[in-house]
Parts: structure tokens; sequence; C-alpha cells
């Protein structure tokens, strides 16, 4: 039987890109992979078929060889072979090699002279709920996050003290434990140390063998002016703490901001809902709103201002985030109709209705065009 042609068996174009077929290979390699389909001979095959076909066209020299010669040039005795022999020949060290390059290993630790390396502690991420004045401003603000430490008893190497952790027998150290099957090879985390590498027959006391004991940390977060919700703010080095030496992972703070009473939010704008009397709408005048800051700001109202008209106050909005300048705060006019009223003042409104609705322009447009509307027929 025939092998399928390289490009064919990754559904790529001869003219694919690097990243192309990195692509092509992830998906097709998750979606055979043994672990997902346990006993499918089927998916087992193509599983092999992808890693082949991969490993030869992600390197260039190889991929040129075999655009120019086909697979005769990977065959035993092949007149086109550049390398010498077939795929394993060329370097083929099964799928945990391609694995590990394309997704990162999940074993305790990338290899390094075939043993498991400390590995980086996991990133945490704290959420914070602060106020719009806070975002404003910007604050220094005390949290209190569960962590660990390295045990003082066994110096984190989690033997009891005196002794020490010994190399695993049953993976050599690596941490990982490799089966083949002609060129297919898998490789998992070692089950006796749980991918470390080492294995601890006298644990310390004091963590368990964990090299580690649980304390609460207090930390100081620098919280800019201008922050919006959903801002991420990493503390390097501030997550969870490494194995056996290995770097700490990072923090993260997720702002969330409360509503505020009086201002909504858009970005850097703020805007205010403030209620004006019929009187002051219509003849106009002075009125104070609140600004973010704590300050009073006079706002001339025109004559004739209609409810939800927007006023608008440069700089006065929020802060922006790394720059010195200010957002706008917007006004937005509610025109109160008054309740309650006196006997006289109701005098005076009919008075003014009878004197009919040439100054309503609002009213006397839409009454021209329901006009308009019957008259149509």
């Amino acid at each position: 039987m025939s092998k399928r042609d390289y490009y064919e068996t990754l559904n790529v174009s001869k003219s694919a890109t690097e990243k192309e077929l990195k692509s092509a290979f992830r998906k097709l390699a998750m979606e055979h992979h043994p672990d997902r389909n346990a006993g499918n001979a089927e998916a087992e095959r193509i599983f092999k078929e992808v890693n082949e076909a991969y490993d030869v066209l992600k390197d260039p020299q190889k991929r040129a060889a075999y655009d120019q010669f086909g697979h005769a040039a990977f065959e035993q005795g092949g007149g086109g072979n550049p390398f010498g022999g077939g795929a394993d020949a060329a370097g083929f060290d099964g799928f945990g090699d391609i694995f590990e390059e394309m997704f990162g290993s999940a074993f305790g630790g990338r290899r390094s002279g075939g043993r498991s390396q400390p590995g980086r502690g996991s990133d945490l991420q704290y959420n914070m709920t602060i106020s719009l004045d806070e975002a404003f401003e910007g604050k220094t603000a005390q949290i209190k996050v569960p962590s660990a430490e390295s045990c003082s008893v066994c110096s984190g190497s989690g033997a009891k003290p005196g002794t020490s952790p010994t190399t695993c027998g049953t993976c050599g150290g690596r941490g990982r434990v490799r089966t083949q099957n002609g060129i297919f090879a898998m490789e998992r985390g070692c089950p006796t140390c749980q991918g470390q590498g080492q294995v601890i027959s006298d644990p310390c006391r004091s963590c368990g063998g964990a090299g580690k004991v649980a304390k609460d940390k207090q930390l100081s977060v620098n919280i800019p002016a201008g922050v919006e919700d959903g801002t991420r703010i990493r503390l390097a080095g501030e997550g969870e703490l490494g194995q056996r030496g290995g770097p700490s992972g990072d923090l993260y703070i997720f702002l969330n901001i409360r509503e505020h009473d009086l201002f909504e939010r858009e970005s850097q704008h703020l805007f205010i809902a403030m209620p004006i009397s019929m009187t002051t709408a219509a003849l106009g005048g002075e009125i104070e709103v609140p600004s973010i800051d704590g300050a009073r700001v006079r706002v001339k109202i025109p004559s004739g201002a209609q409810s939800g008209q927007q006023l608008r106050l440069r700089g006065k909005g929020m802060s922006i985030y790394r720059r010195t300048e200010r957002g706008d705060l917007y006004v937005r006019v509610e025109v109160e109709t008054p309740t309650n009223l006196t006997k006289r003042q109701r005098e005076l409104l009919a008075e003014f209705e009878e004197e009919g609705n040439a100054h309503s322009p609002l009213a006397a447009k839409f009454l021209n065009q329901v006009k308009g509307f019957f008259n149509a027929d």
C-alpha cells in the first residue's frame, strides 16, 4: 500500500507556511490522539501518519528533499536521500518530542540533558473590587493572599533533615516514561515520582514531603489612576511557589469597578443626569453639578433647553490611564414637571397654555407631521 502524500495527510497545500503546518498538525494530532481514541486502530494509524508527515515537513531541508524526491527521499537506499535513511534516521524521535515542541511539557518541566527540571509555580488570580472614585484617583491597596513558602525545616527539599530525595528508579530522573513501537512513541508522566524525577523515602514531618507550607502573605498593590473595569495588574513572582526550587508563578489582580451613585462611565468620559425646573429650562440660568474630584462646577443652562440635552464640560471627566489629561463630563439635562401646584400656579400655567404652542417647537413639529400623515390619505 503506497503512502499518502504528506501534504494531503496534513490537509495543507504545498505552499503552506510553517504556521499553517503547525496549526494543521495540532488539530489532527489532538483529534486522533490515542488517549482520546482508546482501542481505535484507525485513529492510531492516522495519528502515526500525521506525526511522520509533520516531522518531515517542519524541517526545511527534509521538506525540500521531499518536494524533489517524494517518499523516496527517506527510503533506505533511495537515490535522492540526503539523510542516509528513513524518517527515524533523519531524526524522528516520536510524538513525545513533537508534542512537547507544539504544546509544552505537562510532565514536570522541559527536558534538559534528559533530566526533569525544577517546575515553575502556577500563576494565580485575585479579584479586587474598587470604587469609581478610587479608579479616578488611583490608590495603593493592601491585600492578603493565601500562599505557601518554602519549608524552613527541610529547606524546600521535602525530605527529612539529614536525608535527601533520591533519583527515581522508574524514569531515571527524567520525570517521564516512554513506550515505543516502531516509529510510534508515547511519553507520559512517571507514575512513581509523579513527574518529579525524584522520590522521597523519608518525608519531612513539617511539610509532609511537599517542600512548602501554607502561609498567607500581605502584598501591596499599586492601582494607577484611570484604570478601567477588567484591568489586569501583574505582580511578578507572587504566584504559586515553584517545585524543587523552581521559580514562582505570577499573581494577576483583576479589577472590578463598582457602579457609582451619580456618575456613569464610558471609557474616559463621565455622564451625570441633572434635574432642572421647567422655568430654568425655558428661561435659562446656572446650576451647580458635582465633579468626580469632589469640586462643584457651575454650568450655564441655555434658554429653551430640552430634556435629554447634554452639556459638555471639558477636562472634568475620568483620569486617563498613564496620561496626564482627563476625559470630559457630560451633564444630561432632565426637565422636571412640577407637582402639587398651588391655585395661583395653576392659574399662571393655564394663562401660559392659552398663549398657544408657538413657542413649543417640538410640539408644533409633531402636530404638523400628524396633519401630514392624515392628509396623505
